[in-house]
């Protein structure tokens, strides 16, 4: 058979003066997890305003990827930017909603990181949490950001418990599973449509799955990084690369 392709929506980079016109980036690490598992990753251009060539694309994909970035802008699920929410990216916001209708309408495969939980759950009309220290009193740290005294992004913050039954006990094994751990917003307000699969110690949404058996697995933290060392975390590539055959 032949490899399956999946698509990767980028992230704007803005233009650096006489340096750099506008790009589109996105992280190494998540094409090599997906390469690594068998996928052909296809990285797509945010072009919101072209939503032929935008279907275009989709349609030659046999799954979709989410990954993780800035923050989803509020106003997709009806709010104000707080002072605490960080950068946005509406064009990305808009191909990703648009990538994950698409998907969910054709039942395409989903597997969505960190942001990309976030942004299928407000896609599917759930809610976020824009900073959860300053909106959840009694949250653990959750944003354990690389700085350049501290670049590790593999380092394990804290555990998860999952969900008897869920994809995500499959691939992962038994309790506790730790995790690394860099965000600072999370799921507030649940998407109808999605179920909670795994709740860091605070309680914190850190797996949701769909509820009609199409492959749709979000997770808050960076599989990406832990595949080298984690086997469970290189199932969960291999059972979403799997799906997009």
């Amino acid at each position: 058979m032949s490899r399956p392709v999946v698509g990767i929506a980028t992230q704007t980079l803005e233009a650096i003066p006489g340096e750099l016109p506008p790009c589109w980036i996105m992280g190494q690490k998540y094409v090599h997890a997906l390469r690594s598992a068998g996928a052909v990753p296809w990285l797509i251009p945010l072009i919101p305003d072209d939503r032929a060539t935008l279907r275009e694309i989709y349609d030659r994909l046999d799954g979709v990827f989410l990954t993780g970035g800035v923050d989803v802008d509020p106003s997709q699920y009806g709010e104000e930017k707080a002072v605490y929410c960080g950068r946005t990216d509406p064009p990305r916001d808009a191909v990703e909603i648009q990538l994950i209708r698409w998907s969910l309408a054709d039942r395409k495969p989903i597997l969505a990181v960190c942001r990309g939980i976030q942004v299928v759950n407000v896609a599917l009309g759930g809610s976020l949490f824009q900073d959860v220290a300053a909106e959840l009193p009694g949250a653990i740290k959750h944003d354990y950001f690389p700085t350049k005294d501290n670049p590790a992004r593999n380092y394990l913050a804290h555990p998860i418990a999952t969900v008897t039954g869920s994809r995500l006990r499959e691939y992962l094994g038994p309790d506790p599973v730790a995790v690394n751990s860099m965000h600072h917003q999370a799921i507030k307000r649940l998407a109808p449509g999605l179920k909670v699969t795994a709740t860091a110690p605070d309680g914190v949404i850190e797996g949701v799955e769909g509820t009609n058996g199409h492959y749709l697995v979000g997770v808050q933290w960076h599989p990406e990084e832990l595949t080298d060392a984690d086997s469970g975390m290189r199932r969960l590539f291999a059972s979403f690369v799997e799906a997009a055959h």
